[in-house]
């Protein structure tokens, strides 16, 4: 649930929302891909087959559309839609994710850093998987949500968390 949290993170930036206020949610079919709730209590939703061809079509053909090659979505072969809201036990990194979009400033990007350590160690098979969240949460745990005034300070606060969370995982227990 990483991927969402990143998502979540995006989204207050973004449209300059606050993270209390952008709500991720379980959908086993994976065709909503986004709701917007308005004030006068109007949902819009942006549905479409889960493939990434669509936003790569998107993103390469903007601010224009071609084929994508995709199905049209058949919603009659879908048949239901369901929701669930996540189980932040179950689901840690994206607790993490709330908590660094809540501190701010270089938080996310601490975050990111140390996700980005952690996979990597685990796709070498020097990690577990399990231990994902806790590198990552070692790590935030270093660093205070100092002002993302710059890029340089950005960079460096990627850097050190990387170099942190190497550290971190190489204490473990193999």
């Amino acid at each position: 649930m990483m991927n969402k949290g990143l998502e979540l993170i995006e989204a207050c930036l973004l449209f300059d929302m606050e993270p209390d206020d952008v709500q991720v949610v379980i959908h086993p079919q994976s065709i909503i891909h986004s709701l917007v709730d308005y004030v006068d209590g109007t949902v819009l939703a942006q549905m479409g087959n889960p493939d990434m061809r669509v936003p790569i079509a998107h993103a390469m053909a903007w601010p224009d559309r071609f084929e994508s090659g995709v199905e049209p979505l058949d919603l009659f072969a879908v048949k239901q839609l369901n929701f669930e809201a996540p189980d932040f036990v179950r689901f840690p990194c994206l607790r993490l994710a709330y908590d660094a979009a809540r501190a701010g400033g270089i938080m996310p990007a601490v975050l990111n850093a140390a996700n980005e350590i952690a996979v990597e160690w685990f796709l070498d098979g020097r990690l577990r998987f399990t231990q994902i969240p806790a590198v990552i949460e070692h790590t935030m745990g270093l660093f205070s949500a100092d002002a993302a005034d710059s890029i340089d300070t950005v960079l460096q606060a990627d850097a050190a968390a990387r170099a942190k969370a190497r550290e971190y995982i190489g204490q473990l227990p193999s």
